[in-house]
């Protein structure tokens, strides 16, 4: 009975060749086994599933091989190949950097490396996980590692690059693998699927491959799921029935809705996702990616090769929204998508979401409102009166008040004693205050009315106001 080994170590890349997306780095390592310049030690630094083990076993194979091929491809069959295959290799060690991280496995290390290769070839340690080795371990490691015996290769892999002390960075070739596309994902899974061998849909793979995130270690562990879930064939709907995920077809729905103004579907597709138990981080990021595929068919930008008919669903969708439109849904899904993880009510927050998204259809832009202003304001209703108000309001504030005249000479008045001044007033009953004569300062004339604006228009251009106010969410304040 033969034991079952999964997808991603069955159709693990046994060249250089067959390594997707890191071109650069297998082109210096050929030519590095072309010249015979090889480091004494390599960091492979990159995110999961993205072939930095796989690269340090092939060139570990490669240095090993006998019959290497004149492009430096190792033959896979000679025994040594062969052993290095099946991890069976004494030139070959595998070190598990997280389960001996202390400095006493180091120095067990230290020691082995004084022991010459067996036969053919050199002796190669590949650190896995080497991030997880402790402070000490790395600095009992240092030496040996700048100078090990002849014929000694050091390999390390790491998928958090920053926690290697730069003293051990600084005594290797460093290599960053990037993150692998989507089309080339998509384009191994359909070789997989072709030997399996399975019917497939292309848009199918091409949402595994978008799900696995740049990481083909990934995107075969998802197939392999699918392989198991159904004997039919690998359909859009089988991949969200397996994975627990939205199906396509009702991103594009939503389209629909946002076309015909059918507010109720945000209801209908929220309960739909929460009654079935789907992942709301997850469905806005989804929706997310959604939004950006639009975006970008709608620039005619295309950063990743998509099936045809996926292609063309995009194309016709994106002629609903304009610009404005989706760069405003898209700034709107990105706050919320981490508000969503603190809301207690994460139902009605979804479904105020995706009303949102429906209304704002209806949305005017900061530079439509600037537009209706400036066409009111040049309208013919203003263009048939003689004078304009501002005009009016201008000329009227151009007018100098007139003072009232005052005498040139005013004789003065006698002055008296305040007792003699009771005594007149008592006996011949007179208002002194009363002749005299007090100028006064004369209050600012008024402004001439203004030209009155036609009601019409009057109308129009407080409602614009008002909306403007409401759109531009508080920024038309009083200063």
């Amino acid at each position: 009975m033969s034991t079952y080994q999964g997808l991603s170590r069955t159709y693990r890349p046994r060249t250089f060749s067959a390594v997707l997306g890191q071109d650069p780095i297998i082109t210096t390592l050929k030519n590095a086994l072309r010249q015979k310049k090889t480091a004494q030690a390599y960091l492979f630094c990159g995110t999961r599933g993205t072939g930095k083990t796989t690269l340090a076993r092939l060139l570990a194979k490669a240095l090993n091989c006998p019959n290497l091929s004149k492009d430096s491809e190792p033959c896979n069959e000679c025994a040594s190949c062969k052993e290095i295959m099946q991890g069976k290799n004494l030139n070959v060690l595998e070190i598990d950097g997280a389960s001996n991280r202390g400095i006493d496995d180091v120095r067990q290390l230290n020691e082995s490396v004084s022991y010459a290769a067996s036969y053919f070839g050199c002796k190669v340690f590949i650190i896995d996980e080497a991030h997880m080795l402790t402070k000490e371990a790395f600095n009992a490691l240092l030496k040996t590692l700048e100078e090990p015996p002849p014929n000694v290769k050091f390999f390390l892999a790491t998928t958090e690059a920053h926690k290697i002390p730069q003293t051990i960075v600084s005594r290797c070739q460093k290599f960053d693998l990037q993150r692998i596309s989507v089309s080339e994902i998509a384009l191994k899974l359909k070789e997989i699927a072709a030997e399996e061998p399975r019917k497939y849909e292309e848009e199918a793979l091409h949402r595994i491959a978008s799900l696995a995130d740049g990481s083909m270690r990934v995107a075969e562990s998802l197939l392999e799921r699918l392989l198991c879930f159904s004997e039919s064939a690998i359909t859009d709907k089988a991949v969200s029935d397996c994975l627990g995920i939205v199906e396509t077809e009702a991103f594009f729905t939503f389209d629909d809705s946002f076309k015909q103004g059918n507010t109720r579907f945000a209801f209908d597709w929220a309960a739909d996702v929460f009654t079935s138990g789907k992942d709301l981080p997850h469905f806005f990021s989804c929706l997310l990616e959604h939004y950006r595929n639009l975006f970008t068919s709608k620039l005619g930008v295309a950063f990743e090769k998509m099936p045809p008919s996926l292609e063309k669903k995009y194309s016709s969708a994106a002629s609903i929204y304009t610009e404005e439109q989706l760069l405003y849904i898209l700034d709107y899904l990105i706050e919320w998508h981490d508000k969503i993880h603190k809301s207690p009510f994460k139902r009605v927050t979804l479904e105020m979401v995706l009303l949102h998204i429906l209304r704002s259809k209806h949305r005017l832009s900061a530079a439509d409102l600037v537009l209706r202003l400036e066409e009111l304001n040049s309208s013919s209703e203003i263009k048939k009166e003689p004078v304009s108000p501002l005009e009016t309001v201008e000329i009227s504030a151009r007018k100098e008040p007139q003072l009232p005249s005052v005498p040139e000479k005013q004789e003065p008045m006698p002055t008296f004693a305040p007792e003699v001044t009771a005594e007149i007033r008592q006996e011949k009953n007179v208002d002194l205050d009363s002749s005299v004569n007090v100028v006064k300062q004369a209050p600012p004339p008024r402004l001439e009315a203004a030209v009155a604006l036609p009601k019409d228009f009057q109308i129009k251009y407080d409602t614009i106001t008002r909306f403007a106010a409401v759109e531009l969410e508080g920024s038309l304040t009083k200063e």
